[in-house]
């Protein structure tokens, strides 16, 4: 199975948003069994061998009782039967085999003459018999401090329950009016092979769980099947109800039940870019290099949101993470996150990142999000009130807190981030903000140390050029901050007073406008002056007839998306940067974007081979 939900996943949400808006929004921590990432709809699963009540039959219903069984056992082994064939060359051989664990015990002389017993002897119904004989072996097996017999427990359990589920159909159903989901998130009290798939024989999306070993046979299956897992969730039952929406991010363990909109949004279109490296096979880890069509090397690290795409651009080859916005952890909760909370979610992305360096953008949120400890209340223009670096630095303690977090999160990442760890100010204006800053920074590693928490000593600090002002004074931050990133979408933006979010000014965006790219010329000069890197990133950036450009007037690093990386790969591949170069000076000349409509559509011909 992908590592992503469906386009099924997400078909019920009508009943999600039913439930959240009762609700609030909810986040639980558990252990990741299996990676992966899925939206989609909960239906629960907390069926118990408890339920089987302790019934008498008749004396002349024995007989029947005992044909009830035998036959429940075929259907159970042909079940599994099939099970094994649809998931022959979908997982590994071995791993399949587990399978055959669960026929053994199918045909386990102790365990069905222990059920007959019950029922001749003490004339119990079925049910109450297979409930009693599973619930003795379990107590036993748990008894025991020896991981085998746990795991033997475990898979006699889901035995029990596959013949009681064939005994007894309706088991599963939810409340009348509630009809199952074609496509759901398991959640269940144990992680049990059983569950893992409907009594169709489809898998579900992902699962979620209270308790259930890392090496149990059931965490087996769901690495092998890549079905995204956690489990260890405290009180989950207590939490999660049939209907309710969920977000489960296997890369962090992190279940977030009932989210906001604006959370699902961004983990969706990472949902989506899983789905599409998946389906294209991109699934290298070697390096990606960008090369020109003359040979020059053009540097391309990866812009993310979240885990799960940081965990797409090892996928595809991008060491390094340019961009990592950090504005997600604090759009989940109406609160603020604490300090470890936020130290744990960036080590987690420095160990994702397997020792490339990773540049955290710092929080970047204007009055638009509503975050209650930042702003008070709504601007009258959000774009141009306090965002980024103005806003953390009129609320210190906000600043503070995500300053810390970065700092212990980077000395406990597992190969330590001495100089991988990198910190871009958004939303700069000049010098000054740089500067206090840097001051807060040299305050809070200081009080770190009388502390004696460890924290990383050495880090570079950059600025985020997207507002005019920043992008006039491009010389002063380049002479004093350790890098530049330019996001191309906000300076066009702020330059040409266009909204990108209004629908009747999308063309504006379509291509860089020659004065944008007069700024960023003088940008990307005043940072070659001062031998500091630049990168561009932002959706302009990586289009097709936009990239020739930035080439031509000297950029040579790009933070992409990695469901873009496979296109702009091409693109640049494509490019002769003395063709590129010449076409930027005209371009740049131009008084009106129309005027290099001509040039962008010659030279997408050119760098295409025709």
């Amino acid at each position: 199975m992908n590592e992503t939900t469906s386009s099924e996943g997400s078909k019920p949400e009508p009943v999600a948003n039913a439930a959240a808006s009762v609700r609030p929004g909810i986040t639980l921590k558990g252990t990741p069994v299996a990676s992966g990432l899925v939206l989609g709809v909960v239906h629960r699963k907390d069926y118990e061998l408890s339920r089987a009540a302790v019934e008498r039959v008749p004396l002349d219903q024995v007989e029947r009782e005992l044909n009830r069984f035998h036959q429940a056992l075929s259907h159970a082994r042909a079940q599994l039967g099939r099970l094994k064939t649809s998931l022959a060359g979908k997982v590994p051989k071995d791993d399949a085999r587990i399978l055959d664990v669960h026929v053994a015990y199918l045909k386990d002389s102790v365990f069905i003459s222990d059920v007959e017993n019950l029922i001749l002897e003490e004339q119990m119904s079925l049910e109450a018999a297979i409930g009693k004989v599973i619930s003795d072996f379990d107590r036993i097996f748990r008894l025991v401090q020896n991981e085998t017999l746990r795991e033997r427990a475990v898979d006699l359990r889901d035995v029990g329950i596959r013949v009681l589920r064939h005994l007894e159909k309706d088991v599963d159903a939810p409340s009348p009016g509630k009809a199952v989901p074609e496509n759901y998130v398991l959640v269940a009290r144990e992680l049990s092979i059983v569950d893992m798939f409907n009594l169709s024989g489809s898998q579900v999306l992902g699962i979620l769980t209270e308790s259930g070993g890392l090496t149990s046979h059931a965490a087996i299956l769901a690495r092998s099947m890549r079905v995204p897992t956690i489990t260890g969730i405290e009180k989950l039952l207590d939490h999660v109800r049939e209907g309710d929406f969920v977000i489960l991010d296997a890369s962090e363990g992190l279940v977030r039940v009932n989210p906001e909109e604006v959370v699902v949004a961004q983990y969706r279109q990472a949902a989506s870019d899983l789905a599409q490296i998946a389906a294209t096979g991109s699934t290298t880890r070697e390096e990606t290099v960008l090369r020109t069509r003359d040979g020059e090397v053009i540097h391309v690290a990866a812009s993310c949101g979240n885990l799960p795409e940081v965990d797409q651009a090892q996928s595809a080859g991008l060491r390094d993470i340019g961009l990592y916005r950090t504005e997600l952890m604090y759009l989940i909760d109406k609160g603020e996150p604490s300090r470890d909370a936020l130290a744990r979610h960036y080590t987690a992305v420095l160990d994702a990142s397997r020792g490339g360096s990773v540049t955290f953008r710092l929080l970047h949120a204007d009055s638009s999000l509503e975050i209650g400890y930042l702003h008070e209340r709504r601007e009258q223009n959000p774009a141009l009130g306090r965002a980024g670096i103005r806003a953390l630095l009129s609320r210190e303690r906000v600043l503070r807190r995500q300053l810390q977090a970065l700092l212990v999160g980077g000395a406990a990442a597992a190969d330590g981030a001495d100089g991988r760890l990198r910190i871009a100010l958004p939303f700069v204006t000049d010098c000054g903000e740089l500067r206090r800053f840097k001051e807060i920074l040299f305050e809070e590693r200081l009080e770190l140390r009388k502390n004696q928490e460890p924290h990383v000593e050495k880090c570079e600090v950059g600025v985020v050029v997207e507002t005019p002002a920043a992008a006039l004074g491009a010389r002063d931050l380049a002479r004093e901050a350790d890098f530049l990133l330019v996001s191309l979408d906000s300076l066009q933006q702020h330059l040409l007073a266009a909204d990108r979010d209004n629908a009747d000014l999308v063309a504006t965006f379509q291509h860089v406008h020659p004065i944008v790219l007069r700024a960023l010329r003088e940008v990307v000069r005043a940072a070659h002056a001062e031998s500091k890197t630049l990168a561009v990133f932002g959706v302009t950036a990586v289009q097709p007839g936009n990239a020739p450009f930035l080439l031509g007037i000297g950029v040579r690093a790009f933070c992409v998306a990695p469901a873009s990386v496979e296109e702009f790969v091409k693109v640049v591949a494509g490019v002769s940067l003395k063709n590129a170069k010449r076409s930027a000076e005209i371009a740049a000349a131009a008084s009106a974007p129309s005027e290099t409509t001509t040039l962008v559509d010659s030279y997408r011909h050119g760098y295409s081979g025709h």
